[in-house]
């Protein structure tokens, strides 16, 4: 080739580059109009399939290197490779491509901590996703590696295992990569640590600002450049699943069905000729066309009109509680035939985020993309829920609101980890220092001698003239005497008290054992990390030992939680008047340097739902299931009619139905509890509960009854009898809620379709249809339609007493059951007799408190009140 025609080649090549970069700089003063997806190229991109023999190519156009084109990003002691010829499709989620699934076939197996190096030529914000599933290996069994995974500096994962191999896991990270960057694999002590696939790739500068809105306080957080951050979910409302084939940034886009609380009040709407503002960093980048060519908003039926005109669209997702969360919604007004006609609210986990959100003046046009992000604070963060809402505000005339778009992203916490509080050099951070340590104890040390010392003196002061004689120093050195009943719900936060001498005191106010943080440290082995036996909104459980030898359950409050206050003190000043047989007891609490624990009796077989699916114990008789739901019923009971004022406990789910030794249940977690309102008939209050178990009418008008406990309590009884989650995002639209899909069953009288496989052969036909009818009424459309607890009560105990009748047939007869069996049948055919006689059965039908008596009446087919 001669130099001109060299020359040429080079001339024509930098006019394509220039019309390239031209085409890539579109001015900030007019919207662009486009379908057609941007180019972005990395500056850094390395995509590894480890332990690959050959590279390998995705459906999306990208290329995974194989280890003998990678092996000089690693350096280790000693690494192995694993490989399989296929896996079972079921290890997948839908939104997993096929092109994809090859990733998972090889793997990297590290005996010994192992780093992973790359060059980055533009330092800052890049992702790192990581592919895992535990394939087989002949000498190593991966299903049961536990390792950590970090980058120096930020912790992505800590103790991790995967212990199903028939369950890939994906996870993906944004994370501030410096010249040179490390991924560092350390499994545990005797231990091993793999890897399916890396990548780490750049990201464009826009993605994230370094700016956020605070909820709920409304200012703003800066730095968010100093986080890491995991993607937990990333949702395309009221459109498909969009893979990295759809994405230029190869991302994963997952429909919102499952997420959806209230899907009767949401219609799907498509648009076309999305615009965006580059100039005010609004481009494609940050979300592809199809997803603000979607959107879910509020259905404009009759039904929404005339039966809950002030629904709000609501999406619940499960997090870990104990951290901070990035959310970002995507809007794009896709519904309008003008501006200025779409203006709404926008909520997050009760808190307003945007009050009358008008996207024409932030967009100034129609179908124009625009996004908004917030910063969750952990401590808001109750049930380990996000309840993302948006809604019409009150003068908006037609209901109406839209959501295209949502990622929920967690952000690293002060051990700069997104798994726990180890940071990347294995020290722990969720303690105190030692000179905050020992500041704290000079403190009350020093407190507790000024407040001795003023209580002496004023004793001395008021000393009777015969003390001396009396020969009782300590009669009058004791705390006064307090006819306030309230001490502790105005004098209880803040207290610096140490010492349990006090304890009798804040017992003569009726309010169990002052523990000192101390004595439960010592019971804890200072709140060791492997005496958590549960984790909730409120904070950790931990089992115990007193210095008697009493084990204990000791639930540690979340430090700084106004919300942990709120629950608290709800909870002391609840269990402090309750005492009944199938209610948990406090035993006391703690209120010691900005401590909030409360101590429990322990519960030796734990929750109710690990004895249903999920934590492989022994199976409960259907027997057992259903003396457990009477023994809940009858704690429930208790409360809405036993009390001096009735009591809703509003988070009735089988994690808060815990069991003894002797597997009898008792009824727990009064955090969210409130007193009912006797002359209203309802407490009008922001909704909570837990997703799943909600009462749709109280959702709707935010009117909280007895009735929402019934609701949820039906909602247990057929977790009880069909042994499953009551949401499983996976399985198909139709069987993802448990309430809806049992309610369709018993509707067809094939109930016995969905129960539980190990106990299905061992049930009386008659007690199982009455136990579904029990479960049926309590899921009333309206409170109204359902029973109280006392008549789902009575049901409960009709049907054990048609199991144990079935169960006696070929032994001697009881001619006493048979009697009680012919009249409550015959009560049951003739609403005139009375079913009396069933009750008597029950050996907890009376119970007394405070010198008053509760008895259970007598009652009849279930009906609603």
């Amino acid at each position: 080739m001669g130099w001109f025609s060299f020359l040429f080649l080079i001339f024509l090549n930098c006019l394509l580059l220039l019309s390239h970069a031209d085409d890539q700089k579109p001015s900030s003063n007019s919207p662009i109009v486009s379908s057609s997806p941007s180019a972005y190229r990395p500056p850094d991109s390395y995509l590894l399939d480890c332990g690959s023999s050959t590279e390998t190519k995705l459906d999306d156009g990208r290329t995974f290197k194989s280890d003998p084109q990678s092996s000089s990003y690693l350096s280790t002691g000693e690494d192995i490779k694993a490989s399989v010829d296929s896996i079972s499709s079921s290890a997948f989620s839908n939104s997993t491509p096929s092109s994809m699934q090859d990733l998972y076939k090889t793997a990297r197996i590290f005996t010994s901590e192992s780093t992973y190096t790359f060059f980055i030529s533009k330092p800052g914000k890049h992702w790192v996703r990581l592919y895992f599933l535990p394939v087989h290996h002949p000498q190593y069994d991966l299903k049961s590696a536990v390792f950590t995974v970090h980058t120096g500096k930020f912790v992505l994962l800590h103790d991790f295992s995967v212990p199903d191999d028939k369950k890939a896991v994906f996870k993906e990270y944004i994370v501030n990569a410096t010249e040179p960057f490390s991924l560092i694999f350390k499994p545990k002590k005797d231990s091993r640590a793999f890897i399916n696939a890396i990548e780490v790739v750049s990201i464009p500068d826009e993605l994230l600002s370094d700016s956020a809105s605070s909820i709920p306080q409304g200012n703003f957080v800066n730095g968010m450049s100093n986080y890491a951050i995991e993607v937990a979910y990333r949702l395309n409302m009221g459109g498909p699943t969009l893979s990295p084939k759809n994405d230029t940034l190869s991302r994963t886009w997952v429909p919102d069905t499952p997420y959806n609380v209230f899907p009767q009040g949401a219609q799907v709407v498509t648009g076309s000729d999305i615009k965006y503002r580059p100039g005010q960093g609004m481009t494609r980048l940050i979300a592809p066309d199809l997803v603000y060519a979607t959107a879910e908003r509020m259905t404009t039926e009759s039904y929404a009109q005339t039966m809950a005109p002030n629904f709000n669209l609501t999406w619940v997702m499960n997090v870990d509680a104990s951290f901070s969360y990035l959310i970002r919604m995507h809007f794009c007004d896709i519904v309008s035939k003008s501006l200025n006609n779409l203006y709404f609210n926008v909520y997050i986990n009760g808190f307003m985020g945007v009050s009358g959100l008008d996207l024409s003046t932030k967009t100034g046009v129609l179908a124009g993309a625009y996004y908004i992000d917030f910063v969750l604070n952990a401590t808001t963060i109750t049930n380990g829920s996000i309840m993302v809402q948006v809604g019409p505000t009150s003068d908006s005339g037609l209901p109406n609101a839209i959501l295209n778009g949502l990622e929920v992203m967690k952000l690293s916490n002060k051990a700069d980890s997104l798994d726990g509080l180890f940071a990347a050099d294995g020290s722990f951070k969720g303690g105190y220092g030692k000179m905050k340590i020992l500041a704290y104890s000079g403190l009350g040390m020093a407190s507790l001698a000024m407040l001795l010392l003023g209580v002496v003196l004023v004793r001395w002061h008021k000393r009777p003239h015969d003390w001396q004689r009396r020969n009782s120093f300590s009669s009058w050195l004791l705390p006064f005497p307090s006819s306030d009943s309230s001490f502790l719900s105005s004098k209880m936060f803040g207290s610096k008290k140490s010492k349990s001498g006090y304890s009798s005191f804040y017992s003569n106010q009726g309010l169990g054992k002052f523990f000192t943080f101390n004595e439960l440290q010592s019971a804890t082995q200072n709140f060791d990390e492997n005496a958590v036996i549960g984790v909730g909104g409120f904070g950790k459980v931990y089992i115990g030992t007193l210095e008697d030898g009493t084990k204990v359950a000791i639930k540690r409050g979340n430090q700084g939680s106004e919300q942990g206050i709120n629950e608290f003190q709800t909870e002391i000043q609840m269990l402090s008047k309750l005492r009944h047989r199938h209610l948990v007891s406090l035993i006391g609490f703690c209120d010691e340097n900005s401590e909030m624990i409360l101590v429990y009796e322990f519960m030796t077989n734990g929750p109710l739902r690990d004895h249903l699916y999920g934590a492989n114990k022994p199976t409960l008789s259907w027997k057992q299931r259903l003396d457990i739901c009477i023994g809940a019923a009858r704690g429930l009971h208790y409360l809405h009619t036993g009390a001096a004022q009735g009591i809703i406990h509003r988070d009735v789910k089988t994690t808060n139905i815990l069991l003894d030794e002797n597997f009898v249940a008792k009824v727990a977690d009064f955090g969210l509890s409130k007193a009912a309102a006797m002359e209203q008939g309802h407490v009008s209050t922001a909704v909570k509960g837990s997703f799943g178990y909600l009462d749709p009418e109280y959702f709707r008008r935010q009117q909280l009854t007895e009735k929402s406990d019934v609701y949820s309590f039906g909602v247990v009884l057929f977790e009880v009898l069909c042994a499953r989650a009551v949401i499983c995002p996976n399985l198909p639209r139709e069987q993802v809620s448990l309430a809806e899909w049992a309610m369709q069953w018993h509707r067809k009288g094939m109930i016995q379709n969905i129960v539980d496989p190990k106990i299905a052969g061992s049930i009386n036909g008659e007690s199982l249809k009455k136990f579904a009818e029990a479960a049926e009424k309590c899921l009333g459309e309206y409170g109204v339609d359902r029973p109280s607890m006392g008549d789902v009560l009575w049901n409960l105990e009709y049907s054990l007493q048609l199991q144990e009748a079935s169960s006696q047939i070929d032994q001697p007869e009881d001619k006493s059951k048979l009697i009680l069996l012919e009249e409550a049948q015959a009560s049951d055919n003739d609403p005139k007799a009375s079913p009396a006689v069933l009750a008597s059965a029950s050996d907890d039908s009376e119970i007394t408190i405070a010198g008053s008596e509760l008895h259970f009446p007598p009652m009849g087919n279930i009906q609603g009140r």
